[in-house]
């Protein structure tokens, strides 16, 4: 059993309008996740320097980044503010990419061996504009699955409340055949009240993705405008096809 999770960390600054790198870690920490996307890592204008304390961070959970060789800049943690969180996997190759639209925005492909198991990685961050999600989803179908044929989990904020046929996700959806509504995602948005579900963990069918809610405690209503994802993932025994 694996627990995988999702979180835009806002860059730590939290409802409280502080920001606080600390209180994100003590978030992520409570979320016991072997494998984290995060969103917003970095500052957003200068030289996009990180937020957050990797040292700290492996610490206190455990966790480590996935080392990108393409990033924004020097001081920056991720690509595009997405960073990648894993706990006794092996990393084969990890690709930033560049996602269409009107603003920038980017994502990590990382294909990765879970207790000897083979999984492809997708995290992301969308765009605010429908027409420029539309895009990033055509974009992001096209990197489900892998030439070896390893099942596909794909986690982030994908900015899109709408879980029906007018989803802005659905050419991703279609590729991942994650259709059920169950499937998708939880109330995360904003962390005081959560009722719009912004974030989403989607899994290939040949992944058990299971008890998927929001990690909804005291701590991490202040930390982010955001609370995370989490959900409970169990590989195939045996390496199969993606579709």
């Amino acid at each position: 059993m694996t627990i995988v999770g999702s979180y835009n960390i806002h860059k730590a600054v939290g409802t409280d309008m502080r920001r606080d790198p600390a209180r994100v870690v003590r978030v992520i920490a409570e979320m016991g996740a072997d494998i984290v996307a995060l969103q917003e890592v970095d500052r957003r204008f200068g030289d996009r320097r990180g937020v957050l304390d990797p040292a700290h961070l492996a610490e206190e959970t455990g966790l480590t980044p996935v080392v990108l060789t393409d990033r924004l800049g020097k001081a920056a943690h991720g690509w595009h503010g997405n960073l990648l969180l894993l706990r006794g996997a092996q990393v084969e190759q990890a690709e930033a990419v560049t996602l269409p639209g009107l603003e920038p925005r980017g994502a990590i492909v990382a294909d990765i061996r879970m207790n000897g198991r083979p999984l492809r990685l997708i995290a992301a961050h969308l765009g605010l504009l429908r027409q420029s999600r539309l895009l990033q989803a055509r974009f992001l179908a096209r990197h489900v699955g892998a030439p070896d044929g390893r099942p596909t989990l794909v986690m982030g904020d994908f900015n899109e409340w709408r879980l029906g046929a007018d989803c802005g996700l659905m050419p991703l959806r279609r590729e991942l055949r994650a259709v059920k509504r169950s499937a998708l995602t939880r109330p995360s948005f904003p962390a005081r009240m959560p009722v719009l579900p912004l974030d989403r963990i989607m899994a290939c069918p040949q992944l058990d993705l299971h008890d998927l809610r929001a990690h909804d405690s005291p701590l991490a209503r202040r930390a982010s405008d955001h609370l995370p994802l989490r959900a409970v993932l169990r590989l195939p025994q045996a390496q199969s096809a993606v579709m």
